[in-house]
């Protein structure tokens, strides 16, 4: 299972955008990582601007680079805008509804939730955090004690998370079902999706 394990307050800080949750370092350091500190920094071409937000993306979602760009291609075959289609592909990802759904605390621990065999689809058993939801697809955590157990922590830690209106959530028999694809606005995404099309269709 291929992931990113560095540091992620350095990522954090070097984009300047709480890319991995809530965090006050950018209240205390508001500017990138280094020696040096908060000194001023050369203009950005618009190779390096479209290569930041693709860094934000694929940080975001937890994707290695030759998995975001399969990502891209995906989204080019398909209807519609190039955009548009990649962050609902992102979105409808297994790992990304369980985290929406408050089973899991953060995306890595719903992507390690689903490749350890906690989760259901549609009552089967699903390890692959890719996995493309489809709408009506119901999305359950097994029956098991250590399964239900990390899903009810995560439910009871998840507070004042906002569920989106895509989803619909059964907390009591831990069951969520995908009601339909996200639009644009509702995925309000952390970066420019537009710049990250430009940059792989140079």
């Amino acid at each position: 299972m291929a992931r990113y394990t560095g540091p992620r307050v350095r990522i954090t800080r070097r984009f300047n955008t709480p890319i991995f949750g809530p965090t006050k370092y950018l209240e205390r350091r508001p500017y990138g990582p280094g020696v040096h500190g908060p000194k001023s920094r050369r203009k950005h071409s618009d190779y390096a601007l479209g290569l930041i937000e693709k860094q934000k993306l694929r940080y975001y979602y937890g994707l290695l680079e030759r998995q975001f760009r399969r990502v891209y291609q995906q989204a080019l075959r398909r209807r519609g805008v190039t955009g548009e289609q990649m962050l609902q592909i992102l979105e409808t990802r297994l790992d990304n509804v369980v985290f929406h759904l408050g089973f899991a605390n953060t995306r890595p621990q719903a992507r390690q939730m689903v490749a350890h065999g906690h989760v259901k689809v549609n009552g089967r058993k699903v390890n692959i955090p890719s996995f493309a939801l489809k709408v009506n697809d119901a999305i359950q955590v097994q029956d098991k004690n250590v399964s239900k157990q990390m899903a009810m922590k995560a439910l009871e830690s998840a507070g004042g998370r906002i569920m989106p209106d895509w989803l619909s959530v059964d907390k009591t028999a831990l069951k969520g079902v995908v009601m339909r694809v996200p639009t644009r606005d509702e995925i309000q995404p952390i970066a420019n999706e537009q710049a990250v099309v430009e940059f792989y269709s140079r």
